[in-house]
């Protein structure tokens, strides 16, 4: 046993003020800190609190003879700096005591130090004579543990497709010729439904387990393969043979069901038209009813009522095609059509036209083309006829007879697609933060001594700060769709606008923040980003589409918010104004309750990680962005402007709140799921992570959380220190977090990210 003259309790603290002091710049709020942990230190003597206090003095600094005493007895203690502790610079104090003490008890003092000031291996290694172990991630938590917290009830389908991915044909590979590109892709799609995973959604008597969310977690999976596989199986799969299954009857599945689940009928969702984007009520495309041939003619009227951007176009056999019917003379609003499109020998069927879309940002793996019909019959049999029939006798006939009913009913059975995509914009950003972590857990840059190695981009704060809030996101957004597509899939709830709604919120947040978590990927991975070959530049051609197709985000903004004004009870539009008022009126006092300053400025810990304040503040903002949201609309119309333009003047504001519903949303779905979790030390890990996320989104929206007199000043500044403390704190765990996303190692390919 070495000696030192110091006590266990006084020499605990050493190696942190020495530290502290090394920079000759203590500052108030480093003194306030350790300061109040040494009041709440009750270990100590009252003389070794006197005795640290005492080096606690910008007037009277510890002496250049006393600090190199410091770092004298830290040197030749021997003991090494593991970076990897959960607490590195506390558990090196206590290894430092044992060197010289026989009882050198934990001391949760210098933890706090430690956390509340964001001290960082790279602060001090360079300080101290001593061996580093470089070990660039703890093994506190267990990666394989988390994987199974998330993979919950799907683990079994989602382990047996994972392993599946390792087949050869799933090989990622960079592609230089779209044609070849896209065949490769084709194969893979086939390759996959011949496994049966084509027909998972689908009722088991079309081959398939009836098993929508295990079909939700292979989009995810898929995004570790490639972009262009993920979307051109679900254009087969999910929209084509999606629409046959949830827009067609018994008839239509036992024609066609299987084959569109084995691929063995190639298959695309023809929807979206050239001069009519995400307003679908309003294509032009028709659909005219011939009594005298008992057949439905297809038809686009003009140059730009052609269907555009149609992923699976070129491959295609069939499509399903949304058209305007039209029986006898009167329009019955859209429906979806079966529309052969090619011969036995793939040569275009009379009246069909089809184009290339040609080279794209990305997913250039998919076949995306422009098609036009000219006169097109196609035998009444043809309709999709769920929601919507043509009798025998030439009639129209629906049980739903409200049009608009009828439409959003029709729309509303795709919702899956919608959170298929929010899924794969997720995978993608998984891989993204996945690859940049572990470049940042073995990239090296910069020191302030060139006798020493250079520090891990990883435990710069800085650093930390890009990609830990992201990863928070990641978790919460991935237990966010879990619970909708339960609620989709939920048979019991036959009404699916509420689901709609939150929907179109999750999906609009979600694709966006991957494509923000994609970029600042790539920027942390620096150069090594910008290559092919490390897949980040890949996801982000192919990720970005996401934001646009399956509904472009602003526009289902506005639908998230048009729910939230009518509480889900009615449709909104023109007609529908006035109820929509009613309902606000009833559910809305005309007066908010005003915020104390007291609690605007509350600061201490136990209430900013309390998830009762992150839950009162985005329930806040949402009332009060709905309150103010509908006043401002019934003022124009007081003031005699029509419903319509009034909408348009508070646009802005109306995506507002259609973000600040859904970020409520996505918390508080986490916050449930998070309470149910049974393990308390991965409870305790997923409850900061949820912090994270809420104060992360408090800060990034401090803008309005100050202008509303939510937040006060102090508490601004108090929430984006905590951000970066806790930035720190997981900085230890950062490795495993990423590794629990479950991406196998067969799909890692980056050569950055070995």
């Amino acid at each position: 046993m070495q000696k030192t003259h110091y006590t266990a309790g006084i020499l605990q603290y050493i190696p942190v003020f020495y530290v502290i002091w090394s920079d000759n710049l203590v500052t108030a709020s480093e003194l306030n800190v350790v300061q109040k942990a040494l009041s709440e230190d009750k270990s100590l003597s009252k003389d070794e609190k006197k005795q640290l206090e005492s080096w606690l003095n910008p007037k009277n600094p510890p002496s250049d003879n006393e600090l190199k005493n410091w770092n004298h007895i830290v040197s030749n203690s021997d003991v090494k700096l593991v970076e990897s502790e959960t607490y590195p610079l506390a558990a090196f104090s206590q290894k430092v005591v044992c060197t010289y003490h026989e009882v050198c008890p934990f001391n949760d003092s210098l933890k706090d130090i430690e956390v509340n000031l964001g001290i960082q291996p790279n602060h001090y290694n360079h300080l101290f004579d001593v061996e580093v172990i470089q070990k660039s991630t703890s093994d506190f938590y267990d990666a394989s543990e988390i994987d199974i917290i998330l993979k919950g009830k799907h683990a079994k389908v989602v382990d047996g497709f994972r392993a599946d991915l390792k087949d050869p044909i799933f090989k990622w590979d960079v592609h230089r010729n779209k044609e070849e590109f896209r065949e490769v892709v084709l194969n893979q799609v086939k390759t996959l439904a011949s496994k049966g995973y084509g027909a998972m959604a689908y009722p088991k008597e079309y081959g398939g387990k009836n098993d929508m969310e295990g079909y939700a977690y292979m989009f995810e999976n898929m995004m570790y393969v490639d972009g262009s596989l993920t979307i051109k199986f679900g254009v087969q799969v999910g929209l084509f043979g999606g629409s046959i299954q949830k827009l067609g009857t018994k008839k239509h599945h036992d024609l066609y069901l299987s084959d569109a689940g084995s691929s063995k009928l190639l298959g695309c969702f023809a929807m979206t038209e050239t001069g009519h984007g995400s307003n679908v009520r309003g294509i032009k495309t028709t659909a005219t009813y011939d009594k005298n041939t008992d057949s439905i003619i297809i038809h686009t009227p003009g140059k730009n009522d052609n269907k555009e951007y149609i992923g699976n176009a070129l491959h295609s056999k069939m499509a399903s095609v949304f058209a305007q019917l039209i029986v006898d003379g009167k329009n019955e609003g859209v429906h979806a059509i079966l529309v052969p499109l090619r011969d036995e020998n793939h040569n275009e069927l009379p009246g069909i036209t089809v184009e290339d879309n040609g080279y794209k940002l990305g997913l250039n793996g998919v076949d995306n083309g422009k098609i036009w019909f000219n006169q097109v019959s196609v035998p009444r049999e043809n309709l999709l006829n769920k929601y919507g029939n043509i009798k025998p006798d030439g009639s129209y006939h629906s049980d739903i007879k409200n049009p608009n009913k009828r439409f959003f009913t029709m729309l509303g059975t795709l919702v899956g697609g919608r959170i298929c995509v929010a899924r794969a914009g997720l995978g993608g950003a998984k891989m993204a933060l996945a690859v940049a972590v572990k470049h940042a857990l073995k990239r090296r840059q910069f020191n302030d001594s060139i006798k020493v190695q250079e520090d891990l981009l990883m435990d710069y704060p800085s650093h930390q700060l890009r990609l830990t809030p992201l990863i928070a996101s990641a978790y919460v957004y991935h237990f966010s769709l879990d619970k909708m597509m339960s609620i989709y899939c939920d048979e019991s709830q036959p009404d699916k606008r509420k689901v709609e709604t939150q929907v179109a919120g999750l999906k609009s947040i979600i694709t966006w923040y991957a494509n923000e978590t994609i970029q600042e990927c790539r920027e942390a991975c620096g150069g090594k980003g910008y290559l092919i070959e490390n897949r980040i530049a890949d996801l982000k051609g192919d990720v970005d589409i996401f934001t646009t197709f399956e509904g472009d985000n602003t526009v289902l903004l506005q639908l998230a918010a048009k729910g939230v004004l009518s509480d889900f009870k009615s449709e909104f539009n023109s007609a529908g104004f006035t109820s929509v008022l009613k309902i606000l009126g009833i559910q809305i006092s005309d007066k908010l309750t005003t915020i104390n300053p007291v609690y605007a400025n509350k600061v201490d810990k136990d209430h900013l990680y309390n998830p009762k304040f992150h839950k009162h503040a985005f329930n806040y903002r949402t009332r009060r962005l709905t309150y103010t949201l509908a006043m401002r609309i019934r003022g124009y119309i007081k003031k005699g402007v029509p419903s319509y333009q009034a909408f348009m003047k508070v646009q802005t504001h109306i995506l507002a709140l259609g973000k600040a519903y859904s970020c409520e949303l996505a918390y508080n779905t986490y916050c449930e799921y998070v309470e149910n979790i049974d393990d308390a030390k991965n409870k305790a890990l997923f409850i900061k992570l949820g912090t994270l996320f809420a104060l992360q989104e408090i800060r990034t929206d401090a803008e309005w959380f100050l202008e509303q007199g939510y937040l006060g000043g102090t508490k601004s500044k108090a929430i984006r220190q905590r951000v970066e403390r806790l930035c720190t704190e997981l900085r230890p765990h950062i490795g495993v977090l990423v590794d629990g996303f479950g991406i196998p190692e067969h799909c890692m390919s980056a050569p950055i990210a070995q």
